[in-house]
């Protein structure tokens, strides 16, 4: 594997809290691989430490078979890094920005200069490449995104990179994470967007409270509710929300909507309470559906206790 933890933990000890806790994962060449939990939950911190930037108490973390906490250099040449603030660029243009962080990393000028050409013209940023102005936060994180893959590491972090950008762009950013993963680096992508998690990763880790609390492909994730279906309501304004049948558990209200989970055993049932409820004017209209990841993620965040450390 490319990129190896081993058992880290980090413990800080003023407050003697357990940022990460035991963590162990594996990520390989041309992998994109989803480091995925709520705000809090240690997935900054195991960056910093995989980065070079910080010690764990305990653990390894090795790249390309290197101890890169013994030789933490190592881990800041083999490394590009998006971070989830993004970078700023007084006074350059997002071009001039974008070629500066690839002569930075060893790129030729040519090579570089051509480079940058292609993210630029593939995010569609053109109406921005010569502009040294204020950019948008949308705009600023796709700049930033080029700076980090304008000429890749071995591993390549993302730390939140669609934040603030528009649907439009997010879909051409993730086809451009897809072809830096072919091309024969790693992704890691940080973040707690579990819908756009789902469609670009290849394999995730939950993590909750310092610790793994989940791992596997989305699919691998998902099998293990096989047997689970959502029954989601959505109630006429002005009703009240209705007394859930027992084969309806976990409903939760957020909204007009109600959700609740049933068994494979019991959709017949479902759909026609369902039914029952839309032609007596409670239930504007329903739908019953597998659970997705995120359906999977939440599970695993809920069912957790201890708060972790960003």
């Amino acid at each position: 594997m490319l990129l190896e933890i081993d058992d880290v933990t980090k413990l800080y000890k003023k407050g003697n809290i357990k940022a990460n806790d035991g963590i162990t994962l594996a990520v390989g060449e041309g992998e994109v691989f989803g480091l995925l939990g709520p705000n809090g939950a240690g997935k900054t911190t195991l960056v910093s430490q995989i980065l070079g930037l910080a010690v764990p108490t305990s653990g390894s973390i090795t790249i390309d078979g290197v101890d890169v906490v013994d030789r933490p250099a190592f881990a800041r040449e083999a490394c590009s890094y998006q971070p989830q603030s993004s970078v700023p660029i007084d006074g350059l243009t997002p071009m001039q920005a974008i070629e500066l962080a690839g002569r930075l990393r060893g790129g030729g000028r040519d090579v570089v200069r051509q480079r940058a050409r292609e993210l630029i013209d593939a995010l569609a940023l053109g109406e921005w490449e010569h502009k040294a102005i204020t950019l948008s936060g949308g705009v600023m994180r796709l700049v930033s995104f080029c700076m980090a893959v304008v000429v890749p590491g071995r591993i390549v972090v993302l730390d939140e990179p669609t934040n603030d950008v528009d649907p439009l762009r997010r879909k051409m950013l993730w086809q451009e994470v897809r072809k830096v993963a072919d091309a024969g680096s790693a992704v890691l992508l940080v973040t707690h967007n579990v819908l756009e998690a789902e469609r670009c990763v290849d394999s995730l880790a939950i993590i909750d409270g310092g610790r793994v609390v989940g791992k596997g492909t989305p699919a691998s994730l998902k099998s293990k509710t096989a047997d689970l279906l959502l029954l989601e309501l959505v109630l006429e304004p002005g009703s009240s929300e209705p007394k859930m049948p027992r084969f309806v558990r976990r409903p939760a209200l957020a909204g007009r909507r109600l959700i609740g989970e049933v068994s494979g055993a019991s959709l017949p049932k479902a759909i026609a309470w369902a039914t029952d409820m839309r032609k007596l004017g409670v239930v504007e209209e329903f739908s019953i559906g597998p659970a997705t990841l995120e359906d999977v993620y939440v599970r695993h965040v809920t069912s957790t206790n201890g708060a972790g450390h960003d």
